[in-house]
């Protein structure tokens, strides 16, 4: 994980705090309330508060002790099928201080476990149950092997919604001293697409150079291009301008220290407020996705965004096939 320090500075403490997941976070309040709960895997996008949650679980349950109580693996942790063996046995096999029944273990990004460390998890699991109960955080579920899925509750977080986005940023304001306009809230909404720890990244960053937030600052230190210039990009290509299309893109990647990926990813976005008909809109789109795989396998990607160009320039006479 890559934790700013406005990261860990905002993070909340207890359960009220929590922004975006109001429904898991009922769930898994219950079980803490009870001093009994299930293994449990939380599943969903970077930024959305497993972590977060998790470290909640433990200092809600364990109160004051709740280090002593609480084993944390990261990504940075070296994590095959003898850390699992060793570090995790070690830790789990001992009995929990204070009156809760249980230790709890934290394996954040265990996709990236290995078939046989996820094999000795599932042992370690079932071995291990009267005294600890595991927290498995990860992006992508269908990573995990059937058998611990099958011993989890599983929650899946999603993205944070705008409202609780702003409520973020404006917290966060009120405890820095920021000024932050109306457009870069929204921009910042938009750069971060619901992802909390990209946004605190970013607002780390920008306040570093000025109190006063605006969305030039935003854009200019967030390595991402404004809506209105990919689009004037792509509305040049549909009036067949290859060659102006062409530069403004060009101008566009070199003033923000775009990638070519990064670029796409902000055409696709885009490509739905063109003034084309809607056939032609989905045939772009899925052009993207071919781009993209070129990119990723190696390609050069201006020829490969020169390349999407010219298909946007046909779409705007309908050629495109």
């Amino acid at each position: 994980m890559n934790h700013s320090i406005w990261t860990e500075k905002y993070r909340p403490n207890n359960f009220s705090e929590i922004k975006g997941q109001k429904e898991i976070v009922r769930r898994i309040k219950a079980f803490v309330e009870q001093k009994n709960m299930p293994h449990l895997l939380f599943s969903g996008p970077a930024g959305t508060g497993k972590t977060t949650l998790a470290l909640v679980v433990a200092r809600q349950l364990f109160g004051e002790s709740w280090r002593n109580n609480f084993l944390e693996l990261n990504a940075s942790d070296e994590r095959g099928i003898d850390v699992i063996r060793n570090k995790v046995k070690d830790f789990a096999r001992t009995r929990a201080i204070g009156d809760v029944p249980f230790k709890v273990i934290y394996l954040d990004e265990c996709d990236a476990l290995t078939k046989e460390a996820q094999q000795a998890l599932r042992r370690t699991m079932e071995n291990y149950t009267q005294t600890t109960r595991f927290i498995l955080a990860c992006n992508y579920s269908s990573k995990i092997i059937d058998p611990i899925q099958s011993r989890c509750a599983v929650f899946r977080f999603k993205l944070l919604a705008k409202a609780d986005t702003l409520l973020i940023i404006d917290n966060i304001a009120k405890h820095e001293s920021l000024k932050i306009d109306e457009k870069a809230k929204e921009a910042l909404y938009q750069i971060s697409e619901g992802d909390c720890r990209r946004l605190a990244n970013i607002l780390q960053s920008t306040s570093a150079v000025d109190k006063h937030i605006t969305e030039d600052l935003i854009y200019s230190l967030a390595s991402a291009a404004r809506p209105k210039e990919i689009n004037e990009v792509l509305s040049l290509a549909v009036q067949n301008k290859f060659i102006e299309a062409r530069k403004k893109l060009l101008d566009v990647m070199l003033n923000y220290g775009l990638s070519g990926i990064d670029v796409l990813k902000q055409i696709q976005k885009e490509i739905i407020n063109l003034d084309i008909d809607n056939r032609s809109k989905m045939e772009l789109i899925s052009r993207c996705g071919d781009t993209e795989f070129r990119m990723t396998e190696g390609s050069d990607e201006y020829l490969q965004l020169e390349a999407f160009l010219s298909i946007v320039c046909l779409s705007g006479t309908r050629k495109i096939s």
